[in-house]
């Protein structure tokens, strides 16, 4: 089994109280043996490190950088990644730093856009015509970002790489790719798992995978979500999309089976729960199938229901 079975958990606006008892959750039940902490804030970030590492969790600390400016997302990675050391200090091997996610869309400069959505719909269209542009810029602001990190964080660093990013992994102790399965490259999926493990001196980790949790989403995967109307109030869904966890957790128990077959050193699934994406008895409007949770949140967040996919996740990383 990979050496690495983890989980993404997004911490932003969740009490201490309920950090841990979710954090507890994923060790205990879903039996992980590492998490990814995802955060705008770097103290709480670190404060849930923290919770983690007490709960015999490892941790990869991944800050969110989305829409901030390149100068304002390096400096809060230098804040990150000086807190981090602290804490690897104290718990050796067992903090892993990301020095961001998907930077193409995520900070502004690499594509045109406002925002990191917009920014997305355009790669998603044009990615073939954008690719020299972006990965020019990509090489230059990761490079920065290395160094930033490198100076504040002694142990090793990744950064979880969007499937069309093309990056040098030669600074990094780890290669990290966001690698979800649609009907655009269904035939291909593992061939290129395959290769990332072949053609890589260092771990290959699975930084996200995952889909929806409704007939169909196992074909759009990344995509999941745009099944949703943000525009309207409030957002609902378009057309007619059934809920179906089977889906969900069919997809997952495929793709970390392929993992472990084909030699990757660890994988996240995305994600623990999207509060973001809540759950409704109404159809139209049931964020939650849209999104990526292993778990459904309440319409007020006052509660967690465990879906399929969980326990499939949980099977077969106990094993």
């Amino acid at each position: 089994m990979m050496s690495l079975r983890g989980v993404s958990y997004l911490i932003d606006d969740i009490e201490p109280a309920d950090q841990r008892e979710h954090l507890r959750i994923i060790a205990a039940d879903l039996h992980c043996d590492t998490v990814m902490l995802i955060g705008r804030d770097a103290t709480q970030l670190v404060d849930a490190a923290r919770r983690a590492l007490e709960l015999g969790l490892d941790v990869y600390l991944r800050p969110d950088p989305t829409d901030r400016s390149q100068r304002q997302m390096l400096r809060h990675l230098g804040l990150v990644a000086e807190a981090a050391d602290t804490l690897r200090r104290g718990h050796p091997g067992r903090v892993t730093l990301l020095v961001g996610s998907e930077f193409s869309h995520t900070v502004p400069g690499i594509v045109p856009g406002p925002r990191s959505f917009l920014r997305l719909q355009l790669i998603i269209r044009f990615h073939r015509v954008l690719r020299r542009r972006i990965d020019r810029r990509l090489h230059k602001l990761l490079a920065r970002a290395v160094a930033v990190a490198r100076a504040g964080f002694g142990g090793p660093i990744t950064y979880s790489a969007a499937g069309w990013e093309s990056v040098d992994w030669s600074p990094f102790d780890l290669v990290g790719v966001a690698s979800y399965r649609s009907a655009r490259n269904q035939d291909s999926y593992r061939d290129r798992i395959r290769a990332l493990v072949r053609d890589h001196d260092k771990p290959v980790i699975v930084t996200e995978f995952g889909c929806g949790a409704f007939a169909g989403a196992d074909r759009r995967g990344a995509g999941s979500f745009q099944i949703v109307d943000w525009f309207a109030t409030p957002p609902r869904i378009r057309g007619d999309h059934p809920r179906d966890e089977a889906v969900q957790a069919r997809y997952l128990a495929e793709l970390i089976d392929l993992f472990d077959e084909e030699g990757v050193g660890g994988c996240f699934v995305f994600t623990f729960a999207m509060p973001g994406f809540p759950y409704a008895e109404e159809p139209a409007n049931d964020l939650d199938k849209a999104g990526f949770g292993l778990l459904a949140v309440e319409p007020d967040g006052s509660s967690l229901r465990r879906k399929q996919a969980f326990g499939v996740v949980a099977v077969r990383y106990s094993r």
